[in-house]
């Protein structure tokens, strides 16, 4: 080789190298270099099922919505675990549910672990500026520093240059409230002799007028949503930042917010990914998933979307994201107190079918709300029903519920033929009941105490702390729970076994399953009468109002209304609920300690808002 050969061989390899090394280290600086995170808009309505277009209903008027289906992904099985807002907001705000916090109750404000955060607290400390416009509602105390901004005036626009944004927009144009006042039947958009009225709901003037209303206010709110993702690109962000639309819960007439139905807890809910994040999307454009998802999982999913990984203690499970897990087989669904009246409910969603357990069984579907009854329909509805003119079907709403109801919701999406009760369906019920338990095993659950009771004990100790304490006899409870609900007349012993418990939380669902039998359970009269003077007021009330049933009015009425001087609002709360179901001569003997019990009191507290009912009805 010669020497002038052998110089260029060495020069061009030292170029070479020289390249490679430069070129290793720009990959190696790439590699380290902190991506750009997304920014994040979230677009939240109140009070509507899937009433759009790109979920196949052709009444309604919904261009935005359909337009953003085909940009986006769209979510067939995306479920509220509530069917109402404060405690839907609970599960979302944290990724827990409710139940496992006590926070499933409507409006009530109870002690919560310092352990468990809000997940814009996560984002915010990610270098995220997050607002809200406007709804808060967590059904819990707000900790420290969870938003940058929430209030009417909260914007995205507001931040630093090229900080990175989380920001929610609440629509409530579809809120229940906007049906409590009628338009004139020209004024609608939507033609009332049109709409396809649900087989439960009655053909009544008021009933078709309110669901028509209702579809104009779906309408407005695609308007709403239309100046939002306007805005959004008008700004230049549109091509930065990943858009979630959902319902907060279904809605909005009678038998669809506050029931774990699919016409209260099945949601609409599309995801817009911009091309730069569309490696985040779980599917190309226009694809319609039909992934069971839920509102637990929307905190580890924005946290996962955000590159940060879910804290352990979260219950959901993101279904998006760097942190995506397995699909569920189940969603969870949960009702508790619904404003003044008390209930519990658990239900479980797979892809086919829903199951119910109704823990108060002996309460009726259409217990009186006073916001609830300012729908015109609502009020029509019962008067329907009580004129006669309701069919089987419609009448249902108005009478107690079984223990346990299964529906097929592939072929009755409107949950009317309850299959618990045949034998064809036994495996699948079994099946159902059985992650019901394992399920609420898993939380704690927190709703086998009477609010009362677990409000009493938060006072010391959070509700959380307390169902993971040895002192919460988990098992024995619910099994009590599930036997004392069950309308079998056959288990009486062990009802009467459970009223003579150690545990006040026991003898609570002792009394309760007497309630349930009513006449049948007769042959606990002398135990029940034995609760009378038990030291939980829960366990009182509960076997004062079942001696009622069994003709010891005279007996018991006394301990009821010596319950409503209670220092304990959701004691006072469950005392007014038993003198409104057991109405007549007993509730009129109320009505002096009634009248006390509000004297001038004005506002929105749940004993105040029962108290009135009764006054209104018996006070003469």
């Amino acid at each position: 080789m010669s020497a002038s050969y052998r110089s260029k061989f060495i020069y061009s390899s030292t170029i070479l190298v020289a390249v490679f090394i430069l070129t290793a280290s720009l990959i190696s600086v790439n590699k380290r270099k902190p991506k750009v995170p997304p920014n994040f808009l979230w677009i939240v309505s109140e009070d509507n099922s899937p009433f759009f277009g790109c979920y196949g209903d052709e009444f309604a008027t919904t261009p935005t919505f359909d337009k953003l289906a085909t940009e986006g992904v769209l979510y067939k099985n995306a479920f509220a675990n509530a069917p109402v807002c404060a405690p839907a907001r609970s599960t979302i705000i944290t990724g827990m549910y409710p139940p496992s916090m006590g926070t499933q109750n409507m409006r009530s404000k109870y002690l919560t672990p310092e352990l468990i955060k809000f997940f814009p607290q996560y984002l915010r400390a990610a270098g995220y500026y997050c607002t809200n416009n406007a709804k808060e509602d967590y059904n819990m105390n707000k900790p420290e520093g969870v938003w940058d901004e929430s209030s009417r005036t909260a914007h995205y626009k507001n931040r630093q240059e090229g900080q990175p944004f989380f920001a929610i927009f609440n629509l409530g144009v579809s809120h229940e409230s906007s049906i409590h006042k009628s338009i004139s039947n020209d004024s609608l958009r939507h033609d009332p002799a049109k709409v396809k009225l649900p087989p439960y709901h009655p053909d009544t003037p008021e009933m078709r007028h309110d669901w028509a209303q209702y579809y104009d206010n779906i309408e407005d709110l695609d308007g709403q949503v239309a100046k939002l993702l306007k805005e959004l690109k008008d700004a230049g962000l549109d091509k930065n930042t990943i858009v979630g639309y959902y319902g907060d819960h279904g809605g909005v007439i009678a038998r669809s917010k506050r029931y774990v139905y699919e016409s209260g807890t099945h949601v609409p809910m599309i995801w817009r990914f911009p091309k730069k994040y569309k490696h985040l999307a779980p599917a190309k454009r226009g694809s319609e998933l039909d992934r069971l998802v839920s509102f637990i999982d929307l905190a580890p999913t924005m946290l996962s979307l955000a590159g940060i990984e879910p804290p352990d203690y979260m219950q959901g499970k993101a279904f998006m994201g760097d942190y995506q897990a397995q699909e569920r087989d189940y969603v969870h669904l949960f009702r508790g107190r619904m404003d003044e009246r008390i209930d519990m409910v658990r239900a479980v969603r797979d892809k086919q079918y829903r199951y119910i357990k109704n823990y108060m069984p002996h309460r009726i579907y259409g217990q009186y709300i006073e916001y609830l009854w300012r729908a015109p329909s609502c009020r029509s509805w019962e008067e329907a029903y009580k004129a006669g003119k309701c069919n089987d079907v419609q009448s249902i709403f108005w009478n107690q519920k079984p223990a346990e109801e299964l529906y097929d919701v592939s072929v009755d999406p409107w949950e009317v033929n309850n299959l618990a009760g045949d034998p064809n369906y036994a495996t699948v019920l079994n099946r159902m009941r059985g992650e019901k338990e394992r399920w609420m095993r898993e939380i704690k659950d927190t709703g086998l105490m009477p609010e009362g009771e677990m409000s009493r004990r938060n006072q010391e100790q959070t509700s959380f702390d307390f169902v993971h304490s040895p002192a919460y006899h988990f098992d024995k409870i619910e099994s009590a729970a599930v036997i004392a609900t069950s309308r079998d007349a056959g288990k009486l012993n062990d009802i009467i076994g459970f009223i003579n418990d150690d545990d006040p939380l026991v003898r609570y669902w002792g009394a309760t399953g007497c309630l349930v039998l009513g006449a049948e359970a007769k042959p606990a009269v002398d135990d029940l009468k034995g609760l009378l003077n038990d030291n939980s007021p829960d366990v009182r009330i509960t076997a004062a109002e079942a001696l009622c049933n069994l003709g010891y009015s005279d007996l018991a009425t006394p301990v009821i209304i010596e319950t409503l001087q209670d220092d304990n609002l959701m004691v006072r709360v469950h005392a007014l609920n038993s003198l409104d179901i057991l109405g007549g001569k007993v509730a009129i003997e109320a009505i002096p300690a009634v009248r006390k019990l509000l004297g001038d009191r004005q506002g929105r507290d749940y004993d105040i808002r029962a108290g009135k009912r009764l006054i209104e009805i018996y006070g003469g």
